[in-house]
């Protein structure tokens, strides 16, 4: 007699099929397989900065007199939320202790938003190329994103009004800004966020602001959206200190929004997901005490690469890159077919002198199909020394890709 039990066709729910893989991750294991080959691979292809996180605060931690590691509040320990407040202000933003929820990373803010602004089947906007985790938040909440173009040609500007108005639909429920802008590193300006403002006013939508790297603003001043008057109620600051502290694996971030229904809505979400980390918030709340200047060193040292890698893309032949306002990304059109095998050809059939260079290929920073195969994102996150062995390796590898394009 056979009792073979015949298990019946497990099946993935339409959200996991429909999760994108990360542009920035999906190659990893192509430079792991580099790697135990011998190649030395420099990663520009993740924000993962090579400064050190300030000493201090990660001694607030040692230091910290723990003997149960308990729940904290599901808005995050009052103490930091007050201790934020003072950091608001500094940066000109005007808030309540009460007015920031903090979150597990800002991608958990962006979620939380999501989640508490649109029903499954609505709409948001986003200025494409956008970081592509956008994405994935997206079809985690069962929403649809709405891209609308920008250009390499002039820097990745804000897209003309019109073509908002354009996309606006019943279902239109919000836009998206990152600013500075992942991947391309523009800075919008003061008159492109009251453009976005007479928008949501106009059409009743919420502001979602991205403004993980408010800190590093080169030539101009950061305009947040939280300075925007007449849209209290609009506007949502999804914030971390991931970048701003080199301090990515603390997983801390902050929901800010004036909107008092918003905000109780958003502490029901917090409160399913119990608590932020505790280390972490002790750890960032001792951030908040750097001195004014701290950020003086590594913005400086952040130009100085931008400058870098930006003069040696626009030195080599058939390569345009814009030069980023802020954050720390340059995106580049290269001299080649399809950004996604030339990335992973880098990895799997490239080297030089032993080296080569892993970068994002822009596709997954793109909403509409076939867009980006022309372009990368790098991350200029590692030394100038390190920036200028990759520049070598990019240089030779589109001297030697067989799906060079013509110049």
């Amino acid at each position: 007699m056979n009792n073979t039990y015949i298990c019946p066709m497990l099946k993935i729910s339409n959200r996991g099929n429909h999760m994108p893989a990360s542009p920035i991750r999906k190659l990893v294991p192509y430079a792991e397989a580099a790697k135990r080959r011998g190649i030395k691979v420099y990663h520009l292809n993740i924000g993962q900065p090579d400064i050190e996180t300030p000493p201090q605060i990660i001694d607030a931690v040692r230091q910290a007199d723990i003997r149960v590691l308990e729940y904290s509040h599901s808005a995050g320990n009052e103490s930091y939320r007050r201790k934020l407040v003072q950091y608001y202000k500094k940066v000109g933003i005007d808030i309540a202790y009460d007015q920031i929820i903090v979150t597990t990373g800002g991608s958990e803010a962006i979620l939380f938003g999501f989640m508490a602004c649109l029903d499954a089947g609505d709409e948001v906007i986003i200025p494409e190329p956008f970081y592509a985790n956008y994405n994935g938040f997206a079809v985690e909440a069962d929403v649809i994103v709405k891209p609308i173009t920008s250009s390499i040609e002039n820097g990745f500007a804000l897209p003309p009004i019109d073509e908002f108005e354009k996309a606006i639909t019943p279902k239109t429920k919000a836009i998206v800004i990152c600013n500075p802008n992942n991947p391309t590193g523009y800075l919008y300006s003061a008159e492109e966020m009251e453009v976005l403002k007479q928008i949501i006013i106009k059409h009743d939508l919420y502001l979602f602001a991205d403004e993980a790297y408010r800190e590093f603003c080169y030539e101009h001043t950061h305009a947040s959206a939280m300075h925007l008057t007449g849209v209290e109620n609009h506007v949502i600051l999804m914030d971390t200190i991931s970048k701003r502290y080199s301090a990515c694996g603390a997983r801390i971030g902050a929901f800010v929004s004036r909107n008092k229904a918003l905000m109780e809505t958003v502490m029901k979400f917090a409160q399913a997901r119990l608590s932020p980390p505790s280390f972490a918030q002790i750890l960032a709340e001792a951030a908040i005490d750097l001195p004014d200047d701290y950020f003086n060193i590594p913005k400086a040292e952040y130009r100085l690469r931008r400058d870098t890698i930006v003069t040696r893309l626009n030195n080599m032949k058939g390569v345009f890159c814009p030069n980023p306002g802020g954050a720390f990304y340059a995106m580049a059109k290269l001299p080649i077919d399809d950004s996604d095998t030339f990335c992973q050809w880098l990895l799997e059939s490239f080297s030089f002198h032993g080296q080569t260079v892993m970068l994002a290929p822009a596709t997954g920073f793109y909403g509409t199909a076939g867009l980006g195969k022309q372009e990368v994102r790098l991350a200029y996150v590692l030394n100038t020394s390190a920036i200028n062995a990759a520049m070598d390796c990019l240089e030779h590898a589109l001297e030697a890709y067989p799906g060079k394009m013509g110049i």
